[in-house]
């Protein structure tokens, strides 16, 4: 992956964690335990400090930078949709943010909350634990349910889980001229797992 030190902060990796080879790492960044970070997202710490704690995701496209003196933090199982871009804010713990959406300076997403896919939250937004925010500007629309929640967290769990498979298989080759006459189809974590008894 292209990382760089930045007035001597060098980027932290967790080694459980998977960083792929096209996503950019520059300066003060702080990668977790069991995080994923997809293709060509970016984390530009050369302003402020970019964390993202154990379990989170940040997915494709994505982008992360700060302001100086603030840290732009995804707490632990933090879910960041493709193409989201994250300013200087904190995402709480086991919320999610969708696609495409734009969350600025000094906004803090709930604990347990959803952005809504191409929504945007103003600078300084205050969330609560388990809301759903939506539009442009982001309001609050409704609490979130349980099912919800667990839709999010098995969403989440996905991700936890390509962090593994992705160290495991993922490597660059050339294509294949046709398709195979037998080919397999990729089976998610939650169809793959045994069913508890």
């Amino acid at each position: 992956m292209p990382c760089y030190q930045f007035e001597g902060l060098i980027p932290v990796v967790d080694p459980s964690a998977y960083v792929h080879p096209t996503a950019v790492l520059i300066g003060d960044v702080i990668i977790g335990p069991g995080v994923y970070v997809g293709p060509n997202a970016v984390l530009r710490g050369d302003f402020g400090r970019l964390i993202l704690e154990a379990g989170a995701n940040l997915q494709d496209g994505c982008i992360m930078h700060g302001y100086c003196d603030q840290d732009t933090r995804v707490e632990a199982n933090g879910h960041i949709g493709h193409g989201a871009v994250l300013h200087g804010c904190v995402i709480g713990r086991d919320a999610l943010v969708g696609m495409n959406s734009v969350v600025m300076d000094g906004a803090v997403i709930g604990p347990e909350s959803m952005v809504a896919a191409m929504s945007f939250v103003k600078v300084g937004f205050r969330g609560e634990p388990r809301q759903l925010l939506a539009g442009v500007p982001a309001r609050v629309k409704r609490s979130l349910s349980e099912q919800d929640l667990q839709w999010k967290r098995l969403n989440t769990l996905e991700y936890q889980a390509l962090a593994g498979r992705s160290a495991a298989s993922m490597e660059p080759v050339a294509p294949l001229s046709r398709m195979e006459a037998d080919r397999p189809r990729l089976k998610g974590v939650t169809e793959v797992q045994p069913s508890a008894k």
